[in-house]
């Protein structure tokens, strides 16, 4: 049966302003490059499921619709600065209704990313 997540696919029209989004902006590791952009790996631990951009143009659509994207980081107004700094488009960071802190923004194809402080 299922034994482990392994990654999330996600296709872009533009595969590498998509990586170097989520590499240069976000800080998210490139753990499997690809000179041409096609099925780049990116995350924290080889061990540890990763995201993987697409060509859309060569493979089309690897899903359906969006996906939404959950990351925590240590000091959420001290990364929502250092976003803005970078040319991120975001509002400041809120306290949810349960009472937490988040930020959610898009990346480059309009997939939901939400920002937790740990």
């Amino acid at each position: 049966m299922i034994t482990k997540y392994q990654c999330v696919n996600i296709s872009s029209v533009s595969p590498q302003a998509l990586v170097e989004f989520y590499n240069e902006k976000l800080g998210i590791p490139v753990l499997e490059p690809d000179e041409n952009y096609d099925g780049v790996s990116l995350g924290f631990l080889k061990e540890a499921p990763a995201i993987v951009i697409w060509d859309e143009k060569r493979w089309g659509k690897s899903s359906e619709g969006k996906v939404n994207f959950v990351f925590s980081c240590d000091d959420l107004d001290k990364t929502y600065v250092e976003l803005k700094e970078k040319g991120v488009s975001l509002e400041p960071p809120t306290t949810a209704v349960w009472g937490g802190k988040e930020l959610p923004f898009l990346d480059l194809d309009g997939n939901k990313i939400l920002l937790l402080e740990s």
